[in-house]
This record gives C-alpha cells, structure tokens and sequence, in this order.
C-alpha cells in the first residue's frame, strides 16, 4: 500500500464510555486504526474488552464518545448498521454464530436470507452454487455434499472459516476477531494465520483480541493494552510483550511483593499426573499440598478455570489422572468433591454460586442441605444460626441471615460464598477469581481467611489473573500460560520480574 492511503484511519475511537448502572466499564477509550494493518487489543478479565467489542459490533450502544469510520462520524445502533457502515465482527462464541439444524450453504447466506436477498423457501440446488461464490472469497473449495451438510457436523476450525468467509463477502473497512484461535489446533492456528495476513497484505484493517501473547507477538502490527477500561499501553512492531503483561496487570511494578509468613506443606493433599487441561497444551503432572496457600497466575484462556473445575469434579480433564490423600481421585461431579471435603469458590459468583431472590441462610446451607435436614425437613433455626456464623465470621454487611444475598455489595455476597465453604471444614478449597469486584478492604479480609485455612491444615489454592493478589495471599506460585506451568516456586524464591517473564514467555529457569 502506498503511504498516502496509509495516513488515512480505517477505524477511530475517541472518547468512548459505557456504564452499566453504577458499573463504569469504559472510562473514555480512543485509539485509531490504520488501513493495512493489525492490532492486536489485549486485557486482562474485566478490562472492558468484550464491552468494547459490542459496542463496535452494535450490541451495545455508547454512552458517550465517537466511532469514525474511514473518515466518516459513524452511528452503530444494532449489529445490521455496523456492518453497513464497514464493521464486520467475528465473534469468540462461533456456536451462537451458526444455527444448527440447517445447511452449511444456508449458513453461509443467512445474512441474505434475513435480508431477503435469497429467498427463503429455494431449492438446495440453486443455494449451494451462492454458497460457494460465498466461499471462494476465502479460496474454500468445498463440494457440494459438504455444503449440504448440517452446519452442526461442520468442525470447529471449517466453522471459523465460514464464519470469516461471510464477514468478508461484505467486503468491510474493519475486521473485528474476538478470540478466533480459542478452540483450534496449531496446525488450523497457522492456517488461520495465513487468512489473516493476506487480509492485511490486500489492505483491510483487522483488530485482533486474543490472549494468546506468542500468537499476538507474531502477527500483530499494533498492540493496545485495556485496564479497568482505560488504555495503558501502545506500542508498535517490535513488541515488548514483557512491558504489555505489566501493562495488563498492575499499574504498580514493584519487584518483590510484601514478606508473608511463608508456609511450606509436606502432605500432598491432590496429585495430579498427565493432565491436560486445553486442547494444544502438552500434559503435566502437580501435587498440591496441606498448609500451604497455592497462588496459580494465569490470563484469561490460560486454563486456571479448567483446572480448578477439573479438580472438583465439574469437569472432565482432556486426559490424564487424579489422586486425592494418596488414593485414586475420579469425580463424576461436583457433589464427588464436597463429599470429599473438595470445594470450589466459582469464578462467576453471580452464575455458579448464588440463586436470585435467595438468603443468606438458604445461600450458605445450599451445598450442605443434610447438615440442616434431618429427616429431610430444614432445620431453620439451625440454618440461621450456620449463616449467623459465616456473617460474624467473615464480618458481612447486611441485615442478617434473612436478607437476599443478591441484595448485598458485591464484596459482600463473596465473604458468604467463601465463607460457606470455609465453615465446612475444608481439606480442599479451590478459589477461583475470589477477589475480582471487590473492594481491598474485602480482598484482604478473604486473603487473611484463605491464609488462616492452611494454617489449619487445609490445601488452599487461589487462582487468579492478578500478579498483586497472588503475592499477598500465596506461599507458592506457579504461573499457567496456555494450559502449560511454566513456573513453580516457593515466593521466598522468586520475584515480580521472574513471574512477569514466565508469563510473557520469556525463558525462566523453573
């Protein structure tokens, strides 16, 4: 491309904000996109990355802030404007992309179709041949029986391809890819990656989100940094990924954390040999002890949330196996692991740990209904009184054991979900994200309790994205990166910049 079309922005955001009732997720976002181009947009859970994302794509709408759009103030209201004004999205969940049930031929053209451009009652015949023009524009020669297949048999890495091929039939100025190599293989990453360039060689304009840092390191033109919805870092080719994860991670790069009083266990509580936790992640082998806090660092797609719900029993691991006090561990779900003693704190509170409309003491008594029911009729004065415990205990805010959990602050409704758990006598707790939205006052009243657990004896394993809340819970940090640990020490042995480097791919003696 020559220089002079190189100064024009195929994409510009200035000022962009968007709230959520009291919840400020974008705090004034600008950046701009050149033609030719990729950047790549990273950040870490709770960024404001996927907000940003709808919005361009027109599921969301600003609050405040422009879209410019090759030069011209563009106005998204739903996702049929933003691709007429050039925004074409590929979005992370491909099977809310797809509808099963029909043909891939009628996938490839159910955006004509809604738009009435294909008729909606035709014959296969004569979709089939729309549907490989369609195809063609990713140079996809695919026969005629496999067009007319059910979309839902198509394999992940064809239905990527479809959903890239229909996105570009529009011919867009932007290209948005939210995650496109989550679920393939590396040789289906590579042939992916090939598109992508040929794209940017032709002149488009793609942005990139992925948490994949070498595939980010190897593709990306630009790279834009989003924390707590600002953005903290820009940078152009060559990348300083080391800088960027900092970036992503803390404003504050201090090097060594604050002393704790590291303990170290003995006993292994569970051992893991051969696991694997992603699809393109090499198998492993872990023991996780008694006493001892575990501080698992990973970012998002890292695979910390597959660990933890393996280990429970919520999941099934891709391979590999499991020992729980020395002797063969094979959850078929959860209720396995709690009655083993095997707790999981969920990532998502809101989703996996809490029903609406529900108290406080119906919260907390949920996983240990026996415990209050004896001969199957809930004991409610015994229910209050376990629910009394954990709000004295973990020092909650509300009006008592009857007051709807979803009615409480969001530091508040995670004391009570930790909480239950940690009045069960655990030998096992598994926490995953247990400090995201909530205050510091509450993220270090949790750390205190976390710590005083393995004082008594419990395995305790804290999973999280945040450098600074590992440090100043953990004895022990391991460092995930695409399902692989790539660092495993004791925290009297290592440092901020040791951690930072494992994360960034950085070579790390472990």
């Amino acid at each position: 491309m020559n220089d002079e079309v190189n100064q024009e922005y195929a994409l510009e955001l200035k000022d962009i904000t968007k709230s959520f009732g009291a919840n400020s997720v974008l705090k004034g976002v600008s950046l701009s996109l050149r033609p030719g181009r990729i950047m790549a947009f990273i950040g870490a859970n709770g960024a404001g990355k996927s907000t940003l994302i709808k919005i361009l794509a027109g599921v969301y709408q600003r609050d405040a802030g422009e879209i410019i759009i090759a030069g011209e103030v563009a106005d998204i209201r739903d996702p049929m404007s933003a691709a007429a004004q050039g925004i074409q999205t590929v979005h992370q969940r491909i099977d809310q992309s797809v509808v099963p049930g029909l043909t891939v031929a009628e996938n490839f053209l159910f955006e004509d179709i809604v738009k009435d451009l294909v008729p909606r009652v035709t014959s296969m015949r004569r979709l089939v041949p729309l549907a490989q023009k369609v195809a063609s524009t990713l140079d996809l020669d695919w026969s005629d029986r496999k067009m007319r297949t059910d979309v839902y048999d198509l394999g992940t890495a064809d239905t990527q391809m479809l959903l890239l091929a229909r996105a570009l039939v529009e011919h867009p100025k932007v290209l948005v890819l939210d995650e496109p190599t989550s679920a393939l293989s590396q040789a289906e990453v590579e042939r992916l990656f090939d598109v992508i360039r040929r794209l940017r060689d032709e002149g488009m304009a793609i942005l990139y989100v992925s948490h994949h840092l070498a595939e980010i390191s190897s593709l990306a033109d630009d790279l834009v940094v989003l924390r707590d919805g600002r953005i903290e870092d820009r940078q152009e080719a060559p990348l300083d990924m080391q800088h960027a994860v900092r970036s992503m991670l803390s404003r504050d790069v201090k090097t060594q954390a604050s002393a704790i009083d590291e303990q170290r266990g003995d006993k292994v509580a569970i051992k893991l040999h051969d696991v694997q936790l992603l699809q393109r992640s090499a198998p492993f082998d872990l023991e996780l002890r008694y006493g001892e806090v575990t501080g698992i660092i990973g970012l998002l797609g890292a695979g910390k949330s597959e660990l933890a719900r393996g280990i429970f029993g919520v999941d099934r691991f891709r391979a590999g196996t499991m020992s729980f006090n020395g002797e063969p561990y094979r959850p078929k779900n959860g209720s396995d692991g709690v009655q083993r003693g095997i707790y999981l704190v969920p990532e998502d509170r809101a989703r996996e740990a809490m029903l609406g409309g529900w108290s406080v003491s119906q919260t907390v008594s949920l996983p240990f209904l026996s415990n209050v029911s004896p001969m199957g009729v809930i004991n409610l004065r015994k229910e209050r009184d376990k629910a009394q415990a954990v709000l004295d205990d973990f020092a909650v805010v509300s009006t008592g054991p009857d007051q709807r959990v979803d009615a409480l602050s969001g530091g508040n409704q995670q004391k009570v979900v930790v909480g239950r758990w940690m009045n069960g006598k655990p030998q096992v707790i598994l926490m995953d994200e247990p400090f995201r939205g909530v205050d510091i006052g509450a993220r270090y009243d949790l750390s205190d309790k976390a710590r005083q657990a393995a004082r008594d004896g419990a395995c305790v394993v804290v999973l999280a994205s945040d450098i600074e809340e590992i440090e100043e819970v953990a004895d022990r940090i391991l460092v995930l990166v695409d399902g692989q640990i790539v660092l495993d020490r004791y925290t009297s042995e290592t440092d901020r910049n040791a951690i930072v480097s494992s994360m960034s791919k950085e070579d790390v003696n472990v």
